[in-house]
């Protein structure tokens, strides 16, 4: 896969935090912390990491959603950080998302034809029957049929709903795509049949795709390279393969090792965290992770933050801690 597509570099996003008579701001949360991410042309990228810890707010700083506080957002070679108005209309038609919530998503008093239509009238394509055209032969690309075109979404399923959510977010044939979670909010039967549709239509479109969630399982199917985020940075980063043979971050093992195994009598290794995701309006000092690590050192864990150094062994792999990446690395016995 040749060149970068998008390329992050020390993206933060902060949120104030309101209190008093006055609703004056007393404080702020940093949802994305410093963060460096490139996405390359015609990968999938999964992002994984707990509730709360910054991904749907990177995916959406990434589609311009959200404003950054500060940092950089370079799509295809341009910087998209801070365009606005008019100057965002051809970076929109290049970059769209899929939102998690198949229901909510949705106009409820729109016909699903208008709602997929609707993006290609916003881009200049005003032929009515070129964009019936086009929305019936994405209808049929994510498994739907004409037939539905006039149909309203509840009387959908919810898998069915995600699919409409996927031939909108596709209908201008964009050249990123960032998945927001699109099947936690469905069945596990559901959440394949959704799986396999994007794995296809990524293949057949050569889309690039940030894939968010919080299940590594699901990554683990869809994702050529996997970002792990912790309290809004990104602590590992390699490709899906070396992730799940060889994890090197603490808190990635602990994931890696809560994933459920069909299997009862197959012995297990858990990873057990003590203590409670620390609060993103006052994060601890130095790595965030360090008061629920199982190998931190006083004196070194707390007092700096570690950035994503590479692993020892020559491959591509990236790791956000001091005693397991980088040049400082220390044995851990």
């Amino acid at each position: 896969m040749a060149g970068n597509l998008v390329e992050v570099r020390n993206l933060v996003k902060e949120f104030p935090v309101k209190g008093g008579l006055l609703q004056r701001q007393i404080g702020k949360v940093e949802a994305v912390a410093d963060v460096d991410l490139d996405i390359r042309h015609g990968e999938t990228i999964g992002l994984v990491g707990e509730s709360g810890c910054g991904k749907t707010t990177l995916g959406r700083m990434l589609v311009r959603l959200l404003e950054p506080t500060s940092g950089t957002i370079r799509f295809d070679g341009q910087d998209v950080t801070h365009i606005h108005g008019k100057d965002l209309r051809p970076f929109r038609r290049r970059v769209q998302i899929i939102f998690q919530d198949p229901y909510g998503s949705l106009d409820p008093r729109g016909q699903v034809g208008d709602t997929i239509a609707e993006g290609l009238k916003l881009h200049g394509v005003s032929d009515k029957d070129e964009r019936h055209q086009r929305v019936v032969e994405m209808l049929e690309l994510v498994g739907l049929k004409e037939a539905h075109v006039g149909r309203y979404p509840h009387e959908f399923s919810g898998g069915q709903r995600q699919r409409i959510g996927i031939a909108r977010a596709l209908i201008l044939k964009p050249d990123l795509v960032v998945a927001d979670e699109p099947v936690s909010a469905l069945d596990v039967s559901v959440q394949a049949q959704v799986l396999n549709l994007l794995k296809e239509i990524q293949q057949e479109l050569s889309l690039t795709l940030l894939f968010v969630a919080h299940n590594l399982a699901v990554v683990e199917h869809i994702s050529d390279r996997i970002a792990v985020m912790y309290l809004g940075r990104i602590v590992e980063l390699t490709d899906r393969d070396t992730l799940y043979r060889n994890p090197l971050h603490p808190y990635t093992q602990a994931l890696l090792s809560a994933i459920p195994v069909p299997d009862p009598d197959r012995p297990r290794n858990r990873t057990i965290l003590q203590g409670e995701i620390p609060s993103p309006i006052n994060p601890p000092s130095g790595c965030h992770f360090h008061p629920r690590c199982p190998i931190a050192r006083k004196d070194l864990c707390d007092v700096e933050p570690p950035s994503l150094m590479d692993a020892p062994g020559g491959v591509e792999h990236q790791a956000a801690c001091w005693l397991r990446a980088g040049d400082r690395a220390v044995a851990t016995g």
